[in-house]
């Protein structure tokens, strides 16, 4: 009765429905049929009244393990934190298992992560009471419009600010992950963190280095998929916490750049990879741009001659470091080797009065097709990031117009659906010019149609074309090859418009 009078206190009804699914709302209705509560609960709530689509859907109850697969047979139940995933039939990969957890108490966190022991109960204010932030520590019970709100966390929210619930350091060592996830939580919403609760993460950071790489890896990630990956990093050195996340961005704190750049290391590669994110070039074009000048610290060299700093060969030892680092996280090795190689050709040559079209093809085996565009998006976020306001001066627009010229399959007689060995085969011919002539020929008329490029019409039209005496066939041939040159010249024009470069 006690509880029951001391929940109440923390409920209220809400003025407006949420936009609930109808698996959840099914999940939620049979519990409340058989007699159980049944909350909404943690982050899902909270993007429920920030007016954000959850990406999860966490319900808590009163029941047992047990009594919750009594409730939904098709049900699995295989960890020690009595969570039932309870599957729906959706097509949505979201809503297709339901997680529905008991009402539990934790003690013990000998390892900083996870509870030593775990206890189901009866109360969800004892529930509530365990989590990691006041914003994810509200509960709704969706059907009847009530909202259980011990810790204030409604108003945390409308003041965008993440604090603990209770003491901020208990909290952090009970679970050191959560001092990441705080800052994670800042990149993704835009919030602050509440002073005690950054004081704590500060007195508490070194706890950090008894998380698993996986664990940091994950919240990493999440970071820099948000829209504000910067804040979140610059937040994470001024709390103490950076060194535990990516040790090596610390070293180009305060290590001063050429004339060419308007940061220091450490802020240059942080606005490299913002820029990624702002312009959406993809999570591996964003890590890259975090890494990407990682090894300039130890390569820096004073020049006598340019009165400057030098930072040669950080391209290539930058790849190694990169390498390490992602290893150490346990990230896939599809990640690893796109990001190594876009961290170690960075600083590609990209001056077209001086280069030449044979050394972009060379560039482009180097870094792989798949990856070349990644790697051009990755020049536009370095030189943002080095202070300059333009993202694309003309000359590497003309390097784009050229890369697009390499990975262009050139127009020649390799496109038609018959070749020198076929005609001869076919048609009993002799190898010689007469070969090239038609070949030639053929392409012209493929050119004026691509229809025609087919083994039918080819075939006809190869057995017309021997037939012609040797000047004529001559005179087509030159003027098929006179066609294709045109037709090239047209391709390339087209690109240098498009790129804006001609």
């Amino acid at each position: 009765m006690f509880l029951e009078s001391k929940l109440a206190r923390y409920a209220s009804i809400v003025d407006m429905r949420f936009p609930i699914p109808e698996e959840i709302s099914r999940v939620s209705n049979s519990l409340h049929e058989k007699g159980f509560e049944a909350y909404l609960v943690g982050g899902c709530v909270r993007d429920l009244i920030l007016g954000r689509e959850p990406k999860d859907w966490d319900l808590t109850t009163n029941a047992t393990p047990e009594q919750i697969q009594a409730v939904f047979p098709d049900s699995f139940y295989e960890n020690e934190y009595g969570t039932v995933g309870v599957k729906t039939g959706s097509e949505d990969e979201r809503l297709a298992i339901v997680e529905v957890t008991p009402y539990r108490t934790e003690s013990g966190y000998s390892d900083k992560r996870r509870p030593d022991k775990v206890e189901f109960g009866t109360s969800l204010l004892q529930d509530l009471a365990r989590r990691d932030f006041t914003i994810n520590a509200i509960a709704l019970d969706a059907d009847k419009g009530q909202i259980v709100d011990p810790y204030d966390g409604q108003k945390d929210i409308k003041d965008k600010i993440i604090r603990a619930v209770g003491n901020a350091g208990e909290r952090f060592d009970e679970d050191a992950l959560r001092m990441l996830r705080a800052v994670r939580l800042v990149a993704e919403l835009d919030f602050g963190i509440e002073s005690d609760t950054a004081a704590a993460i500060k007195q508490n950071s070194q706890h950090l280095s008894q998380i698993s790489r996986e664990r940091i890896r994950d919240e990493l990630v999440r970071i820099l998929e948000s829209k504000k990956p910067m804040n979140a990093l610059v937040l994470a050195h001024q709390l103490g916490i950076l060194e535990f996340i990516v040790g090596d961005l610390v070293r180009g704190i305060g290590v001063e750049q050429n004339q060419a750049h308007s940061y220091d290391v450490f802020e240059h590669n942080l606005r490299t990879m913002q820029h990624g994110a702002d312009k959406r070039f993809g999570f591996d074009v964003t890590i890259a741009g975090l890494f990407h000048d990682i090894a300039k610290p130890e390569s820096r060299r004073w020049s006598d001659e340019k009165k400057d700093w030098t930072f040669h060969g950080h391209d290539v030892v930058g790849s190694r470091v990169t390498k390490k680092a992602l290893e150490e996280l346990h990230f896939p090795r599809e990640t690893i080797d796109k990001v190594v190689k876009l961290v170690r050709w960075h600083m590609f040559f990209s001056d077209p009065d001086q280069i030449t079209l044979s050394a972009v093809r060379r560039m482009v085996t180097n870094v792989g097709q798949e990856n070349i565009w990644d790697l051009l998006n990755l020049r536009i976020c370095d030189r943002i990031g080095t202070g300059r306001p333009k993202e694309q001066p003309f000359r590497f627009r003309k390097y784009k117009a050229m890369v697009e010229q390499a990975l262009r399959d050139p127009i020649s007689v390799k496109m038609l659906k018959t070749d020198g060995t076929r005609i001869m085969e076919k048609f009993h011919a002799k190898p010689g010019p007469r070969i090239g002539y038609v070949l030639n020929a053929l392409l012209e008329e493929v050119l004026d149609d691509s229809a025609r490029n087919v083994h039918d019409y080819l075939d006809k039209r190869t057995e017309e074309l021997l037939m012609l005496d040797e000047n004529e066939l001559k005179r087509l041939g030159e003027a098929g090859k006179k066609r294709r040159e045109a037709a090239e010249n047209e391709e390339v024009r087209q690109i240098m418009e498009k790129h804006h470069v001609c």
